[in-house]
């Protein structure tokens, strides 16, 4: 929704290679997770593939008062998380005649709904080069503002200065006029890609508390002597409930 503010690459003819810019889209994958199920991240690769490549692991539980150890064991199974990556993205813009993107707002001690009608008051007036407000909203991934506007050329005639000083309080803010564009995709394509340092774990009974059984996991997991090593992250999710992992960009 921050598009305007982001550089972005049209296939195409341009004048100049140097004019191109560059749209960067950071993956935010929702993976859902079933209960009685764990998923375990390690800080290298290859532990995480050793970990899958056994398949059944045996992790002691601490069980108290058990005298055989047998019971204090349970068994469950290491698998690869597969996710869906875009491999191809096509996304045709449509840029708003009547309105505008408004940012570089100041960080005051306000609420949102405050902030929106003070600037809803500034625009509406012609003398600021505004008019009648239609509509004003947040960008829900932003601290940006879209106004639209109930006549037309207003928004370009703005969006032409690209800033404008308001006042708000007893202070004066300069804020950015930018053009809003709105995307609809028209075309994608999904690629499978495995997690290389994440193994989901299945088939964990509802034994214990779910303190007890993650650090029963962690303990097992980041033994060398059982295949494991340095575990960076691990969320479990007892039997009868469900969960949701998301997953983002590895950038370590």
């Amino acid at each position: 929704t921050a598009l305007p503010e982001k550089k972005m690459i049209f296939k195409g003819l341009t004048v100049n290679k140097e004019d191109m810019d560059k749209l960067v889209l950071t993956p935010l994958v929702h993976y859902p997770l079933p209960g009685g199920s764990a998923l375990i991240t390690f800080e290298e690769a290859d532990v995480a593939q050793r970990i899958i490549e056994m398949g059944e692991h045996m992790v002691e539980l601490s069980c108290g008062g058990l005298e055989e150890l047998e019971q204090c064991k349970v068994r469950v199974q290491a698998v690869p998380v597969d996710i869906l990556l875009p491999s191809a993205l096509e996304i045709r813009l449509t840029q708003s005649s009547r309105s505008i993107l408004v940012s570089d707002l100041p960080r005051l001690d306000i609420s949102r709904e405050v902030l929106l009608d003070k600037l809803e008051l500034f625009f509406s007036k012609t003398k600021n080069g505004g008019c009648e407000v239609e509509n004003r909203e947040f960008l829900e991934d932003s601290d940006q503002v879209v106004l639209t506007f109930a006549q037309d050329r207003v928004a370009e005639l703005l969006i032409k200065r690209g800033q404008i000083t308001m006042p708000i309080g007893k202070e004066k803010y300069d804020v950015k006029i930018s053009p809003y564009t709105s995307g609809n995709i028209s075309h994608l394509q999904l690629q499978p890609s495995r997690c290389p340092r994440t193994v989901l774990l299945l088939g964990i009974p509802d034994v214990l508390s779910e303190e007890s059984i993650r650090d029963a996991l962690e303990i097992h997991f980041q033994k060398g002597s059982r295949g494991g090593g340095e575990v960076d992250a691990l969320a479990y999710v007892p039997v009868g409930q469900t969960g949701v992992a998301v997953f983002e960009e590895d950038t370590g």
